[in-house]
């Protein structure tokens, strides 16, 4: 009995310095990632996968024989894009990706569509309460030449049902780019990118 008793009291003492101290698996951390690193944690899309497609587009739109021949640079506005997978993707990071790097090239003018109605706001207050000749001139905003626009596609893939030790998940994204002409409707230019990536997950093990 003593050495049933000890062996009680010392299984007990264990637990409690457990209990006490934690575990290192356990415990939750939080580390700084370089932006730049290219690594993928599963194969869904992630922010490597938004910097590759924007860089790739954008190359593509810039050294199109459409930018190519523009005689001074196109005034265009980014319309939504749209989101045609499962996924809740911010599609608005991808297109205002796209839109610094245009800009930022000098061979792209962009008016701010997502900010009209403040702009606007903004005259309506200036005309009425600003000293005359020192108010924002109403009915003075460019027009715009084209639209930037796009979709987002997906398609997901697992491996079937039978014995293995691990699963296999397979996930392709393709983006689409296009420009239209808000003039004459006319689809000016348009290009693809595609991304595939697969990962194996075991079916024991955490």
């Amino acid at each position: 009995m003593t050495a049933l008793k000890n062996t009680v009291i010392f299984s007990i003492a264990g637990i409690a310095i457990l209990l006490t101290n934690g575990c290192a698996a356990f415990r939750m951390s939080t580390n700084s990632v370089d932006p730049s690193d290219g690594r993928h944690y599963n194969q869904n899309y992630d922010q490597t996968d938004l910097k590759e497609l924007s860089a790739t587009i954008t190359a593509q739109l810039l050294g199109s024989p459409f930018m190519i021949n523009q005689p001074k640079p196109p005034i265009m506005m980014t319309a939504p894009l749209a989101n045609n997978t499962d996924e809740h993707i911010d599609t608005k990071s991808l297109t205002d990706k796209m839109r610094v790097t245009l800009l930022q090239s000098g061979q792209v003018r962009f008016i701010n569509e997502t900010r009209r109605k403040e702009i606007m706001d903004e005259q309506g207050f200036q005309a009425a309460n600003v000293t005359p000749g020192q108010s924002a001139a109403i009915g003075q905003q460019l027009g715009v030449n084209y639209m930037l626009s796009g979709s987002f596609s997906k398609i997901e893939k697992s491996s079937g049902k039978q014995v293995r030790v691990s699963k296999k998940e397979f996930s392709y994204y393709k983006l689409t780019m296009e420009v239209t002409d808000v003039t004459s409707g006319e689809l000016v230019w348009i290009a693809e990118h595609e991304i595939a990536r697969e990962s194996s997950k075991p079916l024991i093990g955490w």
